[in-house]
């Protein structure tokens, strides 16, 4: 028999799509606000992987990834997206998003995101929310699975990543500096 157990606490790594600066900072302040100071923000980069979100947040979107200093529960995954979502939601103008809001957790084993689309590969949590297994830590690197999406793989994140997992490796065994 296992016994469970509980999982040592995840850095919160949330990715951005915008198309308005002004509702990305907006959206900055509402999450330090919840879930305490960034320590990671990378520049904001084209996105040219889809027109998926062109229809509902126009074209020349920005792609951006911020991570939290706070290590947080794997279990509060559904709540962090929810949270979000509520995000999404009070920066609507005129009933389109202006910024894209997904949260992952980061551990040394994986990058889980948090969806509320279903699909072959996605764990239904609870409330809608299904946690999405995007990489998979091995062989001494984050690895793609065959439902990656494409700027998940970028090498420029996975450096990022890279960074993010020391630094949550440091954290997890107490001894990052304060």
């Amino acid at each position: 028999m296992s016994l469970p157990k509980e999982p040592q606490p995840a850095k919160l790594v949330i990715r951005f799509l915008y198309s308005d600066f002004g509702a990305q900072l907006d959206a900055l302040r509402a999450l330090t606000s919840d879930f305490g100071p960034m320590d990671f923000l990378s520049m904001p980069r084209d996105f040219p992987y889809t027109s998926y979100y062109d229809a509902e947040m126009g074209g020349g979107l920005r792609r951006q990834t911020a991570g939290f200093q706070h290590l947080v529960a794997q279990g509060g995954l559904a709540d962090i997206k929810i949270r979000t979502n509520q995000i999404e939601a009070h920066l609507l103008r005129n009933g389109k998003r202006q910024v894209n809001i997904d949260p992952g957790l980061l551990s040394l084993e994986r990058l889980v995101l948090a969806t509320g689309k279903n699909f072959t590969h996605r764990i239904y949590l609870r409330d809608g929310i299904h946690a999405d297994l995007t990489l998979m830590y091995g062989k001494g690197a984050y690895r793609p699975l065959p439902w990656t999406y494409p700027d998940y793989v970028e090498p420029e994140f996975l450096h990022f990543l890279e960074v993010l997992r020391k630094k949550l490796k440091l954290q997890q065994e107490g001894t990052f500096p304060r």
